[in-house]
Parts: structure tokens; sequence; C-alpha cells
């Protein structure tokens, strides 16, 4: 009797582990379209106002992500960063990029945390990553630009912030090159 119970517990076990992970996979793939349809609007808004509506939505699920794991351990590292705990969330971010190696806004957050304490080479590097697993991070690019930027690396910088734009037309650091021109309005 106690070898059945424990075959059915068993089976129970991987039952709700393969349901847990269907249903994460499946909220993924919401997100993605999701993204995928705010990518297409932002390309073409109207106006700033607009398109920040619009990137406030794809920030939203880039630090909002489907499973409750994550969402809770993102949850933990944006607290420690409210509260000025850089250290501390560059540690967070150190776990989590060990343990969910494919998630974007990870290495985002700690490229920015890497920014913020003046380790740029790191943060250029985690920017790399960013960019590898979702090349439409707009955050990243131009994150990276302004750090090139800085370094006296200008045509690197134009470089990113030309793509950052393209993805998204009314980044406020687009100022910074002023051969970039102005966003188009559309109508």
């Amino acid at each position: 009797m106690h070898t059945l119970f424990t075959r059915v517990f068993g089976l129970v076990q991987v039952l709700v582990l393969a349901l847990g992970i269907g249903w994460a996979q499946a909220g993924e793939a919401e997100d993605q379209a999701a993204l995928d349809r705010l990518f297409a609007q932002l390309r073409v808004a109207s106006d700033a106002a607009a398109a920040h509506a619009i990137d406030q939505q794809i920030w939203m699920l880039w630090t909002s992500p489907s499973d409750p794991t994550l969402a809770g351990r993102m949850r933990e590292v944006l607290a420690a960063r409210g509260i000025g705990d850089l250290t501390g969330g560059i540690r967070l971010l150190d776990e989590l990029v060990t343990d969910y190696p494919d998630y974007a806004e990870a290495w985002n957050q700690r490229a920015t945390l890497y920014y913020m304490v003046g380790r740029y080479d790191d943060s250029i590097a985690d920017c790399a990553r960013v960019l590898a697993l979702e090349p439409r991070h707009f955050g990243a690019l131009s994150g990276r630009s302004l750090m090139y930027l800085q370094q006296g690396r200008r045509d690197l910088a134009l470089k990113d912030m030309a793509t950052a734009v393209a993805i998204h037309p009314y980044l406020s650091e687009r100022q910074l090159f002023p051969e970039l021109g102005e966003p188009a309005t559309r109508i």
C-alpha cells in the first residue's frame, strides 16, 4: 500500500510540474505576442506621449515575467534598487542571471546597476547579453550608447542610438545625436 501511495503521489507531482511548466510556457508565449504587438505600435507611434504609453507597457512585460518565482525574484531586485541598495541588487541579479540565463531583463537590470556604480565595462558586457536575447531592447541600446558617448566612442554610440530610435522613435536620448534628426510625426 505504501509503495502504491508513493507511486501515485510521485505521478501527481510530475503532473503538477508538467502543468506548471505548460502554464508558464503559455504565459511566455502570450507575453511574446503582446511584446510583438507593442513593438509594432511603438515603431509607428504618432507622438511622444503615445510612444511613452506603449513603452511603459513594454517595460511592465519585461519586468513582470509570467513565471511566478521569477516575478517574485524580480520584485526583490526592483525593491533593492528602489531603496538604493545597489550592491544588494547586483548580488540578487548575479543569482538571477545564473538561474535564469535567458531572461533578458535580469541582464538589463544588472547592466543598469553596474552603470550606477561606475562599472561601465561590466555594464556594456551585460548590455550585449541583453541584446543577444532581445535585440529590440531599446533600454539596453540607449544605455550602452550613453556609456559609449561618455567613453568618447561616438561612432559606436551613434550606431546604438540609431538602432534604438528605429525601434523607439521618441527616445529622449536621441537629442544627444542631432544627426539623427527629429522623429517624424504621424497623422
